[in-house]
């Protein structure tokens, strides 16, 4: 991680907001896009002076109720509020607890779950992104791709690390972005089982910018796009759905976004023209 989380995040939730989303006038020709600094200490009801302190990484011990108010001037989704006093208590040296080795197992009644949503491609991650458990129509989506190779697979490795991660998925660019945003949100805790992993990707250019430079949220939801040598190309709505366990462990679970791919995946899949429905449908 980098020396500076808090700073980094509060200045890119400020890059990222407009002035008419905030309510204020677009006023004089504007060098950066994005609210002044200014205008969110306003909004806060925070010195300019403090807030510099903040982003400057000058001050890392700001109150809950300065967390709040930044919160809220800056919009913060529910996820991004809590996000925001992880990277406080980590950043300002008050919370920085040594995490139990991640898990390559999952529960019993998460397994069965996996099972039940056959043929529907779904898998089950560690906060690592290691590959647990998956269901057929996950298999059969991803094997072409080499996703699955080896003993361990592990979804941002195969996405920095594996040459075919780019024809498989023709958004690369998005998915790396999101994956590296995954690990630092994971690495926000303080988890030095994390160390590993990011150091060997670290060797790759593609991957040490994105984690230098990365100061977002991974997408929860959203459309992730497949190339399968037979089916061709999938346009898949993806729903990533954390498990009430403290290992990290997510479900990331896939939907045909058109009809055209859930007739693709019936296909795939051996089923009955209709088994898989698109969204909406």
């Amino acid at each position: 991680m980098g020396e500076n989380e808090l700073g980094a995040f509060l200045r890119s939730r400020r890059d990222a907001l407009t002035p008419a989303q905030a309510g204020l006038p677009e006023g004089p020709r504007r060098r950066a896009p994005g609210l002044r600094r200014s205008e969110v200490a306003t909004l806060a009801g925070v010195s300019v002076e403090y807030l510099t302190r903040l982003e400057q990484g000058r001050d890392r011990n700001p109150s809950a109720e300065v967390l709040t108010a930044l919160a809220g001037a800056l919009q913060l989704t529910p996820d991004a509020y809590v996000h925001l006093h992880r990277l406080a208590k980590t950043d300002g040296g008050r919370e920085c607890h040594s995490a139990e080795p991640p898990r390559r197992t999952v529960r019993p009644t998460v397994r069965a779950l996996v099972e039940r949503l056959e043929p529907s491609p779904a898998a089950v991650f560690n906060r690592l992104d290691d590959v647990l458990a998956h269901t057929n129509g996950f298999a059969r989506l991803v094997e072409a791709s080499g996703l699955l190779d080896g003993p361990e697979p592990n979804l941002t490795r195969f996405v920095f690390a594996d040459p075919r991660a780019r024809s498989a998925l023709p958004d690369w660019e998005r998915v790396a972005d999101a994956q590296t945003a995954r690990l630092r949100s994971q690495a926000a805790w303080g988890d030095g089982h994390m160390l590993p992993l990011v150091e060997e990707l670290s060797e790759l250019p593609e991957f040490a910018s994105r984690w230098r430079d990365a100061a977002t949220l991974p997408p929860r939801r959203g459309v992730h796009r497949w190339v399968h040598p037979g089916a061709g190309e999938l346009r898949l709505a993806f729903e990533c759905l954390d498990l009430p366990d403290y290992d990290g462990q997510y479900l990331l679970a896939y939907i045909p976004d058109d009809a055209a791919t859930a007739a693709a995946l019936d296909r795939l899949t051996g089923l009955r023209p209709g088994a898989l429905r698109a969204v909406g449908n």
